[in-house]
C-alpha cells in the first residue's frame, strides 16, 4: 500500500503531467483573433415564447386538494386582471404545485411578481442516457452482479423474491414480447410515441402509441436488473418475481421535455406504484428544481423513489444530476462489474481475444478469418499511432484487413477514420493501459465529416501488445467466433470513473449508495437483437439494481415506511476501495462523495434488528466549526443485546479543482464516539439492548492540513462482535469556506485561456464573434433568428443559487432589470476541445426595458451579472459575484 506522503505527492504529479500535455503548463489569458464556437448551452431572454414551469408556494404534500385548487384559481385570476398574455399548458397538484406555461419574456417577467408564484424554471430537456454497449452473450446471466450485492442469497436462501411488489419504471418503455417480462406488466402507458425527440424540431408533439413498448433499448435493460426473469436461458434480475408498471417517455432517441417526465411520475403514483424507478437527469442539479422536489414528494406519498446519480464523474465535483438530488430520493453511485462478458475472437496462435463493438450497426462478423496488420510506426510504446492526417497507411493497403492501433494523442473518429480511408475491414484500438478499453466515442467532429462505417472494436492493453508482438514475428490472423469469453475486470467492486461526484450545491449528501452499473448483462428488445440481452454500462444500471432491492426489502418487511428503506440501504453497504490511475488501493475508501454509504448488501439489509439513525451524517463546512457533534441512535428490535466495536475509518480527502478531482489520504478527518478516539487502532466497545436504544455522541474535526476547499469523508462503522450484521455510518464535510469557491472564472478555447465572462458580437453573417471595443448594437436582425443584440458568454466554474442580468447606463445606474435565473447549473467542462462541449452559457439583452415592453433609447450601455454563491447570503456583499461587461452602443431605428 501506498504511503500517505507519496500517494499525495503522486497525484499532484499526475495533475502536474495532465495539465502539461493539455498545454496547460503556463497559460496566456489573452482576447486572441480567435472565433469563439458557437454556445452550446443558451440561457438568457429572447423575444419567442418559452415553456416554463411556474411553482406556486406550499408543498402539495402538505395541503388539501382545496387548497392547491385555490391557489392555482387565484393565479389564473391575477393574470387575467393584468392582461398578462401566455398559455397555460399543464397544471399540476399531486407532486408539483403549479403549471406549465407559454410565455414570451414580457409575460415571463409579469408572471413572476405575481402573488404567490415562488418561481419560473425553464423546462429542461433530458437526454436519454447515454451507454456503453456489448453485444449480448450466448448464456444470459447477470450472475457475477447478482453476487456482488447478495442478490443471489436473498433470492435462494432468504426466499426473497419480490414477489407482488409494484416496481414503475420510467424510462424508455418496456418490449413487451421479451420472455422474461411475460405476464408481469400490470400497468402501462406510452406518454411520447416512438418518433418523439424533443431534440427534434419536426417531432416534438408527443403522438403516444397504445401501448408502452420500447424500441430504445434502455428501458427494457433497467426493467431486466430490477426483475427480470427467463426460464428459458436462466436469466434472473434482482427481484424475479415483482409487478411492473412500464412508463413511457422516451422515442427511439434523443430526449424528452422534463414535464413529460413529472406527468409519468404522478400517473406511477396514482396508479399504486410501491418503487419507482428512473434512470435519467441532468447534471449539476439542485434539490429545488421541479423534478427533483417532485420526486421528494413521491416519499411523502409513500413510494420508494430510486434514482441514478448520474454519468458526469468524469467532469469533476458537484456533478450529481437531478432528480437525483432531490431530498429523501436514494441517488445511486456506480460501481464496476467484477468481471466482463465480451465477444470472442481467436488469434492465430490461440490466445483467446474478449473485444468490446463500439460502432452501433456495424459490429465485428462472427465467422470467418482476416490477417491483423499494424501501423509502420505502430508499438506499444506509440503515442501518436494511426494520427496523422492519413495514419501513415497507404490509399487500399488495409483492405480486407483487422488494424491494430494503439489508444493514444488523437481521437478515436481520427485514428477509425484514417483507417477506414486505407480500406480497413475491422479496427482493433487497444488501451494505453493494461486494463480493458470498454466504449469509444466515434462522433463525427462536425455534421460534414463522415461517418464511421466500419467495426471499430477494442480490448485491453495488455491483449494489444500481445497481438503487437504475435504481428512483429509473421503473419496474424484473427478468427471470429459466435461464443463469448469472462474476463475479470481489474477495476471491478471499485467506483466507476463515470459516476457522478457530490455532494450538492448546498452540501447535501449524494449519492446514498451504490450499486453494480459498469459492464452489466440484462435484457434487450428482441427487435433490436437476436437474443434479446446486452451488456450496458452507467448509473442507469445501478439505480435499477437498488430499485430491485427495495422490492426485496419490502417483501421482506411489509408495512416498511418508504422514507425508512434508505437507513437499512445505507447502515449495511459496505464502502469500496479507491482506484486511482488504473490502480486499486485495497485498504484506502474511494470519496463518500462518489459511493455514498457503499455497494449494498441486499442480506444484511433484510436481516439487520439493529438500525442507526440519522443514516448518514452531513457537516457543513468547516470555516465557523471545524468540529461538529452529531449524535447517532442504535435502535435494537430483537430479544438479544448486541454488542459492537466502533472505530473510524476515513475515506479520501477530495482536493484539486472543480474539474480535476484528486484524493488527499495523508489529511483525513478525525473523530470522538462518547468522548473516546475511534481513530487508528484505537476502538469503542458499543452494546445496545435487547429492544433498546443507545446513543452516541460523535465529534468529527475537519481535517486541519487539507487544502481548503477540499471535501472529506469518511465512515463510523460498527462491527459486531457476533452474530448481526456489521453497521456503518457515513458523513461528508467541506473544508474551510465554502462560499470562497469562485463561481464565475476564466476557460479555455482550444489551448487558450480567455476572460470570461465575455462580450460577444454577430458579425455580417450572423456568427458569433468577440466583440469589439465599444460595439454597437442595431437590434436589427442579420439572419432570422439571429438579431445584431449584446451578448455575453459566461463560464460558470460552480453552481449559483441566483444569477440577475440587468443593463446599465453608460454612468452605472440601472437601465433596465433583465433576467432573474435560480439555482443555476455549472458548467461541464473548462477546456472547449469540441464541438458541443459545454463550457458557458449565453445571456442576451434584446434592448427592452425590465416590462419587455419598450426598447430603450439609444444610447451607451453596459451588462451587469451578479450571481449568488450555492449557500451564500443575499444580504451580504461578499456572497455575490458581479461582472459588469465594457460600455457598448444601442443604435437601432
Amino acid at each position: 500500500m501506498t504511503s500517505r506522503t507519496s500517494f499525495k505527492a503522486l497525484s499532484l504529479l499526475t495533475l502536474a503531467v495532465a495539465l502539461a500535455a493539455c498545454g496547460h503548463s503556463a497559460p496566456s489569458v489573452s482576447q486572441a483573433k480567435l472565433r469563439p464556437p458557437a454556445s452550446p448551452v443558451k440561457l438568457g431572454e429572447s423575444a419567442a415564447p418559452k415553456q416554463y414551469f411556474v411553482e406556486l408556494s406550499g408543498d402539495p404534500s402538505d395541503l388539501s386538494a382545496q387548497s392547491v385548487s385555490s391557489q392555482q384559481v387565484s393565479f389564473r385570476a391575477q393574470a387575467k386582471a393584468q392582461g398578462i398574455v401566455y398559455q397555460e399548458l399543464k397544471s399540476y397538484s399531486l407532486l408539483f404545485n403549479g403549471f406549465v406555461v407559454r410565455a414570451d419574456s414580457t409575460a415571463k417577467r409579469q408572471l413572476e411578481h405575481l402573488g404567490g408564484v415562488v418561481a419560473l424554471y425553464p423546462v429542461q430537456k433530458v437526454q436519454l442516457p447515454q451507454t456503453q454497449v456489448s453485444p449480448a452473450a450466448a448464456a444470459p446471466q447477470m450472475f457475477t452482479a447478482r453476487g456482488m450485492t447478495g442478490a443471489d442469497i436473498a433470492n435462494n436462501e432468504l426466499g426473497l423474491t419480490g414477489k407482488g411488489v409494484k416496481v414503475g419504471v420510467i424510462d424508455s418503455g418496456i418490449d413487451m414480447e421479451h420472455p422474461a417480462f411475460t405476464g408481469r406488466i400490470i400497468k402501462q402507458h406510452d406518454f411520447v410515441g416512438d418518433a418523439y425527440n424533443a431534440n427534434d424540431p419536426a417531432h416534438t408533439t408527443p403522438v403516444p402509441d397504445e401501448n408502452a413498448d420500447d424500441c430504445g433499448g434502455h428501458g427494457t435493460h433497467v426493467a431486466g436488473i430490477v426483475g427480470g426473469s427467463d426460464p428459458a436461458t436462466g436469466f434472473k434480475g434482482v427481484a424475479p418475481e415483482v409487478l411492473f408498471g412500464a412508463y413511457k417517455v422516451f422515442g427511439c432517441e434523443g430526449s424528452v421535455d422534463d414535464p413529460v417526465i413529472l406527468d409519468a411520475m404522478e400517473l406511477a403514483v396514482r396508479d399504486g406504484m410501491q418503487v419507482i424507478n428512473m434512470s435519467l437527469g441532468s447534471g449539476y442539479g439542485w434539490a429545488e428544481s421541479p423534478l427533483a422536489r417532485a420526486a421528494s414528494r413521491v416519499i411523502k406519498r409513500g413510494v420508494v423513489m430510486v434514482n441514478s446519480q448520474g454519468n458526469d464523474g468524469d467532469t469533476g465535483q458537484f456533478s450529481a444530476g437531478a432528480p437525483a438530488v432531490g431530498d429523501q430520493v436514494i441517488a445511486v453511485g456506480s460501481v464496476a462489474n467484477v468481471a466482463f462478458r465480451l465477444p470472442k475472437a481467436v488469434l492465430s496462435d490461440g490466445t483467446e481475444i474478449g473485444y468490446t463493438n463500439n460502432n452501433s450497426g456495424h459490429d465485428a462478423p462472427l465467422s470467418g478469418s482476416m490477417e491483423v496488420v499494424k501501423g509502420p510506426a505502430s508499438s506499444p510504446t506509440a503515442t501518436e499511432d494511426g494520427c496523422t492526417s492519413t495514419g501513415g497507411y497507404a490509399p487500399n493497403s488495409l483492405t480486407g484487413k483487422v488494424l491494430l492501433i494503439r489508444r493514444g494523442t488523437c481521437t478515436f473518429y481520427e485514428k477509425a477514420f484514417n483507417a477506414q480511408k486505407a480500406g480497413a475491414a475491422v479496427v482493433l484500438i487497444y488501451n494505453r493501459l493494461p486494463e480493458h478499453l470498454d466504449g469509444v466515442g466515434l462522433t463525427p467532429p462536425t455534421s460534414n465529416d463522415p461517418a464511421i462505417t466500419v467495426p471499430v472494436i477494442s480490448i485491453s492493453g495488455t491483449l494489444g501488445a500481445k497481438i503487437d508482438a504475435v504481428i512483429t514475428k509473421g503473419k496474424t490472423t484473427l478468427t471470429w467466433t459466435k461464443d463469448t469469453i469472462s474476463i475479470a475486470n481489474p477495476a471491478g467492486s471499485t467506483s466507476s470513473t463515470f459516476s457522478s461526484i457530490g455532494a450538492t450545491p448546498t452540501l447535501t449528501f449524494k449519492p446514498e449508495v451504490s450499486a453494480p452499473g459498469g459492464s452489466i448483462y440484462s435484457t434487450y428488445p428482441l427487435s433490436k437483437t437476436a437474443v434479446g440481452y446486452q451488456t450496458l454500462s452507467g448509473t442507469s444500471m445501478s439505480s435499477p439494481h437498488v430499485a430491485g432491492a427495495v422490492a426485496l426489502l419490502l417483501q421482506a418487511h411489509p408495512g416498511l415506511p418508504a422514507k425508512n428503506v434508505v437507513t437499512l440501504l445505507q447502515n449495511t453497504a459496505n464502502p469500496v476501495s479507491l482506484r486511482f490511475n488504473s490502480t486499486t488501493y485495497n485498504g484506502l475508501l474511494n470519496y463518500v462523495q462518489q459511493q455514498g454509504a457503499g455497494m449494498i448488501d441486499i442480506p444484511a439489509a433484510a436481516t439487520t434488528q439493529v438500525t442507526a439513525t440519522p443514516s448518514k451524517l452531513e457537516l457543513g463546512e468547516s470555516q465557523t466549526f471545524p468540529t461538529r457533534l452529531k449524535v447517532v441512535v442504535l435502535k435494537n428490535s430483537s430479544n438479544k443485546a448486541v454488542t459492537y466495536t466502533a472505530s473510524h475509518h476515513p475515506a479520501m480527502t477530495i482536493y484539486g479543482t472543480t474539474y480535476t478531482v484528486l484524493p488527499d489520504d495523508e489529511n483525513v478527518a478525525s473523530m470522538t464516539v462518547n468522548g473516546k478516539s475511534v481513530d487508528g487502532a484505537s476502538t469503542l466497545s458499543v452494546t445496545v439492548p435487547a429492544g433498546g436504544e443507545t446513543e452516541l455522541n460523535l465529534a468529527i474535526t475537519a481535517p486541519s492540513g487539507a487544502d481548503d476547499l477540499s471535501q472529506f469523508g469518511g465512515y463510523l462503522v460498527l462491527k459486531a462482535t457476533e452474530g448481526s450484521a456489521h453497521l456503518s455510518i457515513p458523513y461528508i464535510g467541506f473544508k474551510g469556506d465554502y462560499q470562497a469557491i469562485p463561481v464565475l472564472t476564466d476557460a479555455y478555447i482550444g489551448n487558450t485561456k480567455f476572460k470570461f465572462p465575455m462580450l460577444i458580437q454577430r458579425d455580417a453573417d450572423g456568427d458569433q464573434d468577440f466583440a469589439p471595443t465599444k460595439p454597437v448594437y442595431t437590434l436589427a436582425e442579420i439572419k432570422p433568428g439571429q438579431p445584431d443584440q449584446p451578448y455575453a458568454f459566461v463560464h460558470f466554474n460552480h453552481q449559483a443559487r441566483k444569477a440577475n442580468l440587468d443593463a446599465l447606463k453608460a454612468d452605472g445606474t440601472l437601465a433596465a432589470e433583465l433576467d432573474r435565473d435560480q439555482y443555476m447549473p455549472r458548467n461541464a467542462k473548462d477546456h472547449y476541445a469540441a464541438a458541443g462541449d459545454d463550457v458557458w452559457f449565453t445571456y442576451s439583452w434584446d434592448g427592452k426595458d425590465s416590462a419587455g415592453k419598450t426598447l430603450l433609447p439609444n444610447g451607451d450601455y453596459k451588462l451587469r451579472l451578479r450571481v449568488l454563491k450555492p449557500l451564500g447570503d443575499e444580504s451580504n456583499p461578499a456572497d455575490w459575484e458581479e461582472w459588469v461587461s465594457p460600455v457598448f452602443t444601442l443604435k437601432h431605428n
